[in-house]
């Protein structure tokens, strides 16, 4: 069945209300809608159901969302932080150093103020 962007992004908004999927549902979610390819409001719920879920596949989704889509990604980076996982914390600071001197200034003083 396919799915709109509209109808994923609310598929995933509460999917992300769940206290715990496993490992194979987000391998299933991920296969069946391709969400690595979808719009940006697709792949910024995606990325939160990898970080929430230490979903560590999708990991490079989401490094290549904060990468790519820097508008969009500064709450991500938020929500890699107060995980208190050390590789999630780790994700958001090569993250911010790969693009932190092509990023909006007030987006990256926000980003550097959670990450430092």
């Amino acid at each position: 069945m396919k799915l709109s962007p509209e109808q994923l992004v609310l598929l995933l908004e509460f999917l992300l209300e769940e206290p715990k999927l496993s490992l194979s549902t987000l391998r299933l979610l991920q296969t069946t809608y391709n969400l690595q390819a979808q719009d940006a409001e697709v792949k910024h719920r995606w990325c939160e159901l990898a970080v929430k879920h230490k979903h560590t596949a999708a990991y490079r989704d989401v490094e290549l969302f904060l990468i790519h889509d820097q508008a969009m990604g500064v709450y991500l980076y938020g929500e890699l932080m107060v995980q208190e996982d050390a590789r999630q914390q780790a994700l958001a600071r090569r993250c911010l150093s790969f693009i932190k001197d092509d990023m909006d200034q007030s987006a990256r003083s926000v980003v550097e103020e959670m990450i430092l």
